[in-house]
């Protein structure tokens, strides 16, 4: 009896799982889909810039000894377009343009008496601004768990405008303005940052950035009342900025 028990047992549970297995071999098996790697992308950045000046200049510093203590930006925002195209798993490229809003510029100096003239010094205000357009390649490290680490390197050209200048004498009642002032300089930028993959054709972007911008000058510094014996615009030398990125990309299959 106990041997027909468990033959019966088995017996049962085999026209059980028989039907069941016979269902799920008619199922389809998912494969989840192979990467896919090449086509063009449209991108959307915003960010923070955080700006530096190396060195401030004027004709009036190769006369007198004069002693500089601040020369700063304030943090400014910045937000762009562009687009490009995924060449394979490693390579990208594309092309962005920006516009970086305006970063008000603190400098102060002193400089001590000399013949004809008291011991002073200059507080100095202004915006700068610019549009930036680059063309930008990056290699894709690879991927883990949808997040791609790359780095990349930019070049192309940027529209730095300085604006609203303004130039106070408060130990000699003084006042001076500037004219605004634009130039086109060569731009150079290294890029570092994470995608992560949402969708298949979104990807999200934290990024920071080196970017450097090159000379920029005021217009010609002039007396509250308008005149002035010399040309003598205030320089901004070698301008560099470190900006943090946030950035959508879209690709078309």
């Amino acid at each position: 009896m106990r041997k027909f028990h468990w033959a019966a047992c088995v017996a049962l549970g085999a026209a059980l799982v028989a039907p069941a297995a016979a269902s799920a071999a008619d199922l389809p098996v998912y494969e989840a889909p192979a990467p896919v790697f090449g086509g063009w992308y449209l991108r959307g950045d915003i960010g923070m810039t955080n700006q530096h000046v190396h060195k401030i200049d004027n004709p009036d510093y190769d006369n007198n000894d004069y002693d500089i203590h601040d020369k700063d930006f304030d943090a400014g925002m910045f937000a762009g377009l562009g687009f490009g195209y995924e060449v394979n798993r490693w390579l990208r490229v594309d092309f962005t343009g920006e516009y970086r809003g305006k970063a008000e510029f603190h400098g102060y100096d002193t400089y001590p008496a000399g013949a004809g003239f008291n011991a002073g010094s200059n507080e100095y205000h202004a915006n700068k601004s610019e549009w930036l357009f680059l063309a930008n390649a990056y290699a894709d490290i690879g991927t883990w768990y949808g997040v791609t680490p790359f780095v990349g390197v930019g070049a192309g050209v940027v529209h730095i405008e300085i604006s609203d200048f303004t130039d106070t004498n408060a130990p000699n009642n003084g006042s001076a303005y500037a004219s605004d002032h634009g130039q086109w300089n060569p731009a150079f930028a290294l890029h570092a940052g994470l995608g992560w993959q949402i969708t298949p054709n979104l990807t999200m972007e934290l990024a920071y950035r080196f970017l450097y911008l090159g000379d920029a000058r005021s217009g010609d510094i002039k007396a509250s009342d308008g005149t002035n014996d010399r040309y003598n615009p205030l320089k901004f030398k070698d301008i560099t900025s470190h900006d943090i990125k946030l950035g959508m990309r879209y690709r078309f299959y």
